[in-house]
């Protein structure tokens, strides 16, 4: 869907007609039930008009602006005309304090904004993976939310998962090897 006009894109169908049943795994759309919940939680979104709703606008459209290529084009050219301004303040204390109280400020608060941004990406993409992998019938249901798992929980599960690797490493192995022998 369009996000900014609520209207669905071109390259993208509706979900009209989608007789699919609930947790079926064979279609990428979704059902008419899991479309209207998205929709209606959309539609709250954007009417609630809060504070938050306005912030992530403002950081996400701030953080593309920023990581532009001109930005760090213009940036260069402030500390140019700061470093040749030099000479007519004669290399004062004021001279220096205005560049870093300038890059302090705009570096303080483009944290926070960039900071926004990165959290409601990475969000976005771990709801993304849990509805791949519940939808995926042979993923483990479980792996949905690990994200939300302790340091200590996690290395746990790196370690299962290093040891389930090194079985299958193993097994490979074990066949190849078996194949290149020559039958006596």
């Amino acid at each position: 869907m369009n996000t900014r006009a609520g209207q669905p894109r071109p390259d993208r169908g509706t979900s009209k007609g989608d007789t699919r049943a609930e947790g079926h795994s064979g279609s990428a759309q979704a059902t008419p039930s899991q479309t209207r919940h998205f929709l209606e939680a959309r539609k709250q979104v954007v009417q609630a008009n809060t504070i938050n709703l306005w912030f992530s606008r403002m950081a996400s459209r701030t953080a593309q602006i920023v990581g532009h290529p001109y930005m760090f084009l213009a940036a260069v050219a402030v500390l140019v005309a700061w470093a040749a301004s030099g000479p007519f303040f004669h290399f004062s204390d004021t001279w220096q304090l205005i560049i870093n109280t300038g890059t302090t400020i705009i570096t303080f608060l483009v944290v926070f904004l960039i900071q926004n941004t990165q959290n409601r990406d990475a969000k976005a993409l771990h709801l993304k993976l849990d509805e791949l992998i519940r939808s995926h019938e042979p993923a483990r249901n479980d792996m949905i939310d690990i994200e939300k798992l302790s340091d200590e929980e996690l290395d746990e599960l790196e370690k299962r998962y290093a040891a389930i690797c090194e079985e299958n490493k193993a097994r490979k192995a074990k066949r190849q090897g078996g194949a290149e022998k020559p039958a006596a």
